[in-house]
């Protein structure tokens, strides 16, 4: 008797179609929630389009889009690795869609994957979108790309680590709050839009040791003032990804 053919075939899909298939819905997921979109489209935007158009803060010597534009593309990576990744995931644990999932052919691993992928994808047409209107308003960096490229991918690490540790430990109200606490805290004190050095001195060597200001600032010295590689500033990313996705593997709570 011979076999017969099922379409679709039962059983599970190779594993990186089931990766690239669960990148895909995490993307279309968070571009398409409001709250995320808010936070990592429109606010980078309107912050560089305002703040390089009027005189709000002294930003030093030169036009005010060199300064700035550095730090909203660090902005872009803190708003969708940190924030939005970290109140999304908090969600999706509360309503047990991580239970869920976690119990499908997709490991959990292949699950991080795809979240991580996702993040990559929409940090990708972020910096695009920025880049592009950064130039409109005038901005000429310079620098090395290479070193650009590292303190991105670190710097995604870093707050992606960070995000997940928060979802995972703190129940999702209690992360929708702290996250978009952290994200204005970090926004006013980290370097974004307004420089280290307005603030004292004793806040200054702190606030430096924070990813956001690393990111920030190493961004700046190489597309504003053409250093070949921020050692320091790739440093301290290196740290803070290593510490946030130790934790975050160690504390994460699926349910």
């Amino acid at each position: 008797m011979s076999a017969g053919t099922y379409a679709p075939r039962p059983g599970a899909a190779p594993l990186p179609r089931m990766i690239g298939a669960q990148t895909a819905l995490e993307t279309r997921m968070l571009l398409r929630n409001g709250e995320q979109l808010l936070l990592t489209v429109i606010i980078p935007t309107l912050l560089l389009v305002l703040f390089s158009a009027v005189d709000i803060v002294d930003t030093g010597a030169g036009r005010s889009v060199d300064f700035l534009a550095p730090g909203i593309l660090a902005l872009a990576v803190m708003s969708t690795a940190f924030t939005g990744q970290a109140i999304a995931t908090g969600f999706e644990r509360r309503y047990g869609v991580l239970k869920r999932l976690g119990a499908s052919p997709l490991p959990r691993w292949g699950l991080m994957t795809a979240k991580t992928l996702a993040v990559l994808v929409t940090e990708v047409l972020q910096v695009v979108l920025l880049t592009v209107i950064a130039f409109a308003l005038g901005w000429s960096p310079h620098g090395n790309p290479l070193a650009v490229l590292l303190l991105l991918v670190l710097g995604t690490a870093a707050f992606s680590g960070l995000g997940l540790l928060m979802s995972g430990t703190l129940k999702a109200e209690a992360t929708l709050a702290a996250a978009n606490l952290v994200f204005l805290l970090l926004l006013v004190g980290g370097g974004v839009i307004v420089p280290l050095d307005k603030f004292p001195d004793a806040a200054q060597s702190v606030l430096g040791l924070l990813p956001i200001a690393a990111l920030s600032d190493g961004l700046r010295d190489v597309l504003q003032h053409g250093a070949s590689m921020p050692w320091g500033d790739l440093g301290i990313l290196a740290v803070w990804a290593v510490l946030g996705l130790s934790a975050a593997a160690k504390f994460f709570r699926w349910e």
